[in-house]
C-alpha cells in the first residue's frame, strides 16, 4: 500500500474539505514577463515598497507562519481578498492546525487553535528568539530514558507540576519527563495560537500566548 507523506495527506484533506481558495494570492513576474503564483490562500498584512509581509498555513508543521518577502528588483503583485474571504481562510487554518484546551495555574481554561511552541527572552522582555525555530513538537528529557521531540500529533494530554511533565500519548501510554530547552541561551518557552476572536488583519500569527511555566494542563483534541 502506498504510504503518503503527512504534508501531502493534509493537502488532500484541505482540497476534500471543500474550502474555496479565496485568500490573497501573490504573483511574481518572471524574466519572460509571465505572472507566476508565489503563494495562494495567504493573508497579506503589509504591502510596503521594499517588502511584503504575509501569513499562510505551513502544511509540514500544521501551524500559521509569517513570511517577509523582499521586493528587491523582483516585481510582485497581489490579488487581494475581502474580509469574508479572509475569515474563510482563518477557518481553514483553525480546522487543520492543532487544537487544544489550555488550563493555567489559576484554573482558567481557553480553547486554542493552531497551537505551537516558540521561544522568547525570559520574563517576557524582547522579541522572539529567531535563532530557535518555532515548532509543533514538545522537546523533553524522558525520565529513565533520553531526549526526544514528541510531535503534537501524538499527544493527548500534558500535565505540568513544577519542572515535571506527565505526557499522555494518544495510544494511551504515559511518560514522565522534563521540558528540554532547545538552546543554551536564556529563554522562555511559550504556547501560542489563535482563538475564536482572532482578527485576520492581525499582523501576528497568534492572539493567545502563555509561558509554559504558567500552564497546568494541555488537552489536545
Amino acid at each position: 500500500m502506498l504510504k503518503l507523506k503527512k504534508p501531502l495527506v493534509l493537502l488532500l484533506l484541505l482540497i476534500a474539505a471543500g474550502f474555496p481558495a479565496r485568500g490573497d494570492t501573490l504573483y511574481q513576474t518572471n524574466p519572460q514577463g509571465k505572472q507566476v503564483i508565489v503563494h495562494r490562500d495567504a493573508i497579506v498584512v503589509k504591502d510596503d515598497p521594499s517588502f511584503i509581509l504575509y501569513k499562510h498555513f505551513e502544511l509540514k508543521e500544521r501551524r500559521v507562519a509569517k513570511i517577509r518577502l523582499s521586493r528587491g528588483a523582483t516585481t510582485y503583485s497581489i490579488a487581494t481578498s475581502g474580509p469574508e474571504e479572509r475569515q474563510q481562510i482563518v477557518a481553514k487554518w483553525k480546522r487543520f492546525g492543532f487544537t487544544a484546551t489550555l488550563v493555567d495555574q489559576a484554573g482558567k481554561s481557553v480553547r486554542v487553535f493552531d497551537l505551537y511552541l516558540d521561544f522568547y527572552p525570559p520574563g517576557g522582555r524582547g522579541s522572539l528568539l529567531e535563532s530557535v525555530p518555532a515548532r509543533t513538537t514538545l522537546p523533553v528529557l524522558i525520565e529513565g530514558g533520553g531526549a526526544d521531540e514528541l510531535d503534537f500529533e501524538k499527544l493527548a494530554q500534558i500535565e505540568i507540576q513544577g519542572e515535571k511533565l506527565r505526557v499522555t500519548l494518544r495510544d494511551g501510554k504515559a511518560v514522565t519527563a522534563r521540558f528540554l530547552m532547545p538552546t543554551n541561551q536564556p529563554a522562555e518557552a511559550r504556547f501560542l495560537g489563535i482563538t475564536d476572536q482572532y482578527d485576520p488583519a492581525n499582523e501576528n500569527v497568534f492572539d493567545f500566548a502563555i509561558p509554559l511555566q504558567q500552564v497546568k494542563e494541555v488537552r489536545f483534541e
